[in-house]
């Protein structure tokens, strides 16, 4: 005999007024927060209710109904009709569909309509708004109709459009919405399929690492040639990817071929213009390394004169400056507009001021100029600088006591008597007897060899002398070394010492955008702006200037000699040594000097063996070993986040004596240790390998054998 179902039975539903209807105190939602009672109005008032109310009977001491009903479950929804009661937007006696239960526990329905309410999936969300925008509805009245912010409606849609394949890969718990959020990065979904596969084969799949492979090849728009060339870029149809999900500072340009085609073609427009002004040539780059114009002689302009009125102009301007300054003193503080109004008054003085130099007609004909773009995306135009071969021919002036010898008029060999150090030795080449002077009338210039011995004694008088004054001494090398570095060549002074302005930038891209470069580039353009522009008048406006003025110049050039740099072709130890026994007394922290370690300048150029090494010293070892598993790249990503901000420096550049770097409370003593014992030949083979672009020793052994092979 079958065994009989029995049937279920739905609770009654029924229509009550609003009037007839009570919050209930069996309602186990009491917690609100999070709960927006308005937009739950606003909703129903533009949908109506969705979802009707679980209600009970109000029963009196006999058991009977009263025709009231409590409300165990729909609390929020209760208050929202409430709410719409008050503003006149609903009527009291507005029928409301309500189930109504009898059986049971009050408690129980309410906790089972809020526990057993299964919440939407993230995935059916992003789908659904992009359902919403599909019919036709824009990002702005989404965003108003469901009371969240644009920003929030865009990312949903971000989320969406992420290829299907991960989609799914997402909806199956196979990926987090990190993860996911990672990959909306790109739009390409070809790309990210295959980013996605290659994370199956690698240890880390974090979402910075899914960022970093998706962008690889692109160029941050925080880039200079993407600040310069930006809105050519885009207007040229090159995609922008942007992360809207983190801080990414204007996104990635994607095609960096196309940046670089609008980049040229700006700088050759720009250039054009330059040219206009009649300069012997004009060079373009994006960047020129440090110290390229070195050798070069740079033409200073001269800058108009203030006419009266503008004199008035820019003195009223100060005046009016000092008494606002005067009333925020009186009053202890700047208001808002009193701020404005300085930036501004001195924003006009500028102006007025600052103008550029006029450069004359003969000086353009034989000058150029650079043109490229600074660290901020500006163009930077270095005007005036005249190369060795376009020089004037130099036409020596005769000797002030009438002692040039015939011919060339004085010796210019090997054996200077004027070389500092060296013996003064008069040669007489055999018996060779001197020509006789031949008795004519008038006086004849006398012979060269006779004219080397004067001056060889001269010379030798003029050295014991000076060898007494070592103020003026001083003066004569301040002479030297400011002939040689602020003018064309260095051979209008009697002293034969050189000065040499190594050129080192190129061995070191973008050190010219660096705050250190400007800092040393003002100080020199300062100093060349106090010189006279004729080399004639330097020795009298070095005579004039005051003991400290002479002494930081002197320093400024001595300064400008200094060549600490490493060359793989010229080694010089005991230079090096020099130049770190001077760090010492300098007490030199390139750490506050701006250097910081990250992927570029030393973190993805290094062995793995020494990033961990430095996250060993500067964050304990601890933080070193949660590196150890990763692959070079991503450890050297990693690295430089840990590094940030705590002043750790490489060996070489670390001062004795200056501790830069603070180390971590929990430091052991092997994170104290300055290097990590490490088999010298195979970190040899590992940097070798990564010189050529291979995979290290450590890198190899995770790879895959197919990754081994494509190596």
């Amino acid at each position: 005999m079958a065994k009989t179902i029995q049937k279920i039975t739905l609770s009654a539903s029924r229509d009550i007024p609003f009037d007839r209807l009570v919050l209930s105190q069996s309602n186990v939602r009491r917690v609100k927060a999070g709960v927006s009672i308005e937009e739950l109005a606003a909703d129903i008032a533009r949908r109506t209710l969705l979802q009707s109310i679980t209600v009970r009977p109000v029963l009196d001491e006999a058991g009977a109904e009263t025709g009231m009903f409590e409300i165990p479950a729909g609390g929020r929804r209760y208050r929202a009709l409430e709410l719409l009661v008050r503003q006149k937007r609903l009527a009291k006696t507005a029928p409301i569909p309500c189930v109504v239960r009898t059986e049971g526990i009050a408690e129980e329905d309410s906790l089972a309509e809020n526990v057993q309410r299964a919440p939407l999936h993230p995935l059916d969300q992003f789908r659904a708004f992009q359902a919403l925008r599909d019919k036709g509805q824009s990002e702005e009245e989404v965003a108003a109709v469901f009371f969240v912010a644009v920003s929030v409606v865009k990312q949903r849609l971000r989320l969406a459009a992420v290829a299907p394949r991960l989609l799914e890969v997402y909806a199956e718990d196979e990926m987090t919405l990190d993860q996911l959020m990672a990959f909306s990065v790109s739009p390409d979904h070809e790309r990210q399929e295959q980013v996605w596969e290659a994370l199956q084969r690698s240890y880390n799949k974090e979402p910075y690492q899914i960022r970093r492979m998706l962008t690889e090849g692109a160029v941050r728009a925080s880039d200079k040639r993407a600040q310069y060339a930006g809105e050519d870029y885009i207007a040229a149809g090159g995609a922008v990817m942007r992360d809207l999900f983190q801080q990414d500072d204007g996104g990635w340009l994607q095609d960096s071929g196309l940046l670089a085609r609008v980049v040229a073609e700006r700088l050759e427009r720009d250039a054009d213009a330059i040219r206009a002004e009649g300069w012997k040539w004009v060079e373009m780059a994006p960047e020129f390394p440090y110290g390229h114009s070195y050798g070069l002689r740079r033409i200073t302009g001269t800058r108009r004169q203030l006419t009266d009125k503008e004199i008035a102009q820019v003195e009223a301007l100060r005046a009016e400056a000092e008494q606002l300054e005067e009333e925020a003193a009186a009053a202890d503080e700047v208001s808002d507009d009193a701020d404005a109004r300085l930036a501004e008054i001195e924003a006009e003085i500028d102006v007025l001021t600052q103008r550029p130099p006029v450069y004359d007609s003969v000086e353009i004909a034989m000058a150029g100029v650079f043109v490229s773009i600074d660290g901020n995306g500006v163009l930077r135009v270095e005007r005036g600088y005249v190369r060795p071969e376009d020089e004037p021919p130099v036409v020596e002036e005769a000797d002030e006591l009438g002692l040039a010898g015939e011919g060339s008029g004085a010796a210019d060999d090997d054996s200077d008597p004027a070389v500092p150090g060296s013996r003064i030795i008069v040669a007489h080449v055999g018996d060779a007897a001197e020509p006789e002077v031949e008795e004519e009338d008038g006086i004849k210039p006398l012979p060269d060899r006779l004219l080397t011995e004067l001056t060889a004694y001269r010379t030798l008088a003029l050295r014991e002398v000076l060898g007494h004054e070592p103020g003026i001494a001083y003066l004569a090398l301040l002479h030297a070394l400011c002939l040689r570095l602020f003018y064309r060549y260095g051979a209008e002074s009697c002293l034969e010492i050189e000065a040499k302005s190594v050129m080192f930038g190129a061995q070191a891209p973008g050190l010219a955008d660096t705050p250190l470069a400007a800092r040393v580039d003002a100080r020199h353009e300062a100093w060349a702006a106090q010189l006279p522009e004729d080399s004639a008048e330097l020795w009298d406006a070095l005579s004039n200037l005051d003991t400290d003025s002479r002494e930081a110049l002197f320093a400024h050039c001595v300064a400008l000699t200094l060549n600490a740099t490493h060359d793989a072709y010229n080694r010089r130890p005991r230079a090096l040594a020099h130049a770190g026994r001077l760090a010492e007394i300098l007490a030199l922290d390139l750490a506050a000097a701006g250097w910081a370690p990250n992927v570029d300048n030393y973190l993805g150029r290094v062995t793995k063996a020494r990033i961990l090494e430095a996250v060993r010293e500067a964050k304990g070892a601890q933080a070193a070993q949660r590196l150890e598993g990763l692959k070079k790249g991503d450890m050297a990503e990693a690295a430089a986040q840990a590094l940030a901000g705590c002043g750790w420096l490489p060996e070489v550049l670390r001062t004795k004596g200056v501790e830069a770097m603070t180390m971590p409370a929990d430091a052991t003593a092997e994170a104290t240790c300055s290097a990590v014992a490490i088999d010298a030949s195979a970190a040899a083979a590992d940097e070798e390998a990564e010189a050529a672009d291979l995979p290290s020793a450590e890198d190899e052994a995770q790879l895959e054998p197919h990754e081994i092979a494509a190596e």
